[in-house]
């Protein structure tokens, strides 16, 4: 087999076809619908996606929670910063990324919205984000969400009205720094016309990292190093899923996330078991599948690795085809846009 290049991952998209707001009714955005066997392509509305789900099929999200991790501040000197937060290390210890990173030295005393957080810079770490210790008064997360906002993707550049729409209507542990864009397009009602067809839902819980919209730099894709993540999964999510693949059920991932989540944690029947833990999984064509049957899943960034997971599961010439397809159609790209449906 020929080496996998980045640049076999390129497409050429339009920059109006990158979403910058949601739409408005979260189900009403299109639906590209792949049959990974018969090699076919549909266009039909999000919300449809309930005529594509078998009663028996088991769904699988992602249930993490975007925090508002994009923190304004003034040094001591009165100096503009910005801070992203990236990971909780312990306690009020957190991975930050900042800027202007070269002004933020050991031992940099922040103020955010008049000293109701206080940060100090505590060590530079590897690729230069910094450990970030944090004061405060009350609850960091109350906090956070009266001061903070979204983390939208570097892609987006318009302001968001509503916090809760760079949220699934599910989210409930927070942890991320990026929303699992795949379930942006559900809502209550469509979730319950799911459940009352039959299909049993699931939930893991991946908090994604802002290293989801890193470039690829490698133009081997063999010599590219995955971003961690972290994970864990529940004993009774653990149990249902098993149960299905047992029974010969489809496994349906809700976004790269839940996929990612499910392969690192599945052993060569398909099983997964409650656990949790850091995953560089780098899924790429000429992976096998152990655990998923199906995907829903945005549009994703030209050369990045989530193009080729999606390539893994369906196809790589059978992918671009779709996506170039999407392009021709007007689809809606990103974080914001619109949805695909691998069976």
């Amino acid at each position: 087999m020929k080496k996998l290049k980045v640049s076999d991952f390129n497409y050429n998209l339009p920059e109006e076809l990158i979403a910058q707001t949601p739409i408005e009714k979260r189900d009403e955005s299109r639906l590209m619908v792949l049959n990974k066997e018969k090699r076919t392509i549909e266009h039909k509305k999000f919300k449809e996606i309930i005529d594509y789900l078998r009663p028996g099929d088991i769904l699988v999200r992602n249930n993490t929670k975007v925090i508002p991790a994009r923190l304004y501040g003034k040094k001591e000197t009165g100096a503009n910063v910005e801070f992203l937060l990236l990971n909780n290390i312990e306690g009020d210890i957190w991975e930050s990324i900042v800027r202007p990173g070269n002004k933020l030295h050991i031992g940099t005393k922040v103020i955010f919205a008049g000293g109701l957080l206080k940060a100090e810079i505590l060590d530079i770490m590897p690729g230069g984000t910094r450990k970030v210790r944090f004061e405060y008064k009350g609850i960091f997360n109350e906090i956070l969400d009266k001061i903070g906002l979204m983390p939208l993707p570097p892609y987006i550049h318009e302001e968001l009205k509503q916090k809760d729409r760079y949220q699934t209507v599910y989210a409930k542990y927070n942890g991320s720094a990026a929303a699992p864009t795949a379930g942006l397009h559900f809502t209550p009602e469509l979730l319950n016309q799911i459940e009352e067809k039959g299909i049993e839902i699931a939930n893991v819980t991946l908090h994604v990292g802002i290293g989801t919209f890193r470039p690829v730099k490698e133009e081997d894709v063999e010599k590219h190093e995955m971003h961690s993540e972290h994970y864990y999964i529940k004993k009774e999510d653990a149990e249902k899923i098993n149960k299905a693949k047992k029974e010969g059920r489809r496994v349906i991932a809700v976004g790269t996330t839940s996929c990612r989540v499910l392969e690192t944690v599945a052993d060569e029947k398909g099983l997964v078991k409650e656990t949790k833990g850091d995953t560089q999984i780098f899924i790429y064509p000429g992976y096998k599948f152990k655990c998923l049957d199906g995907l829903i899943t945005n549009f994703h960034l030209p050369q990045s690795t989530l193009l080729m997971l999606v390539s893994a599961l369906a196809g790589k010439e059978y992918i671009m085809n779709a996506y170039e397809e999407a392009v021709r159609e007007k689809y809606r790209f990103f974080s914001f846009g619109d949805a695909m449906f691998i069976s």
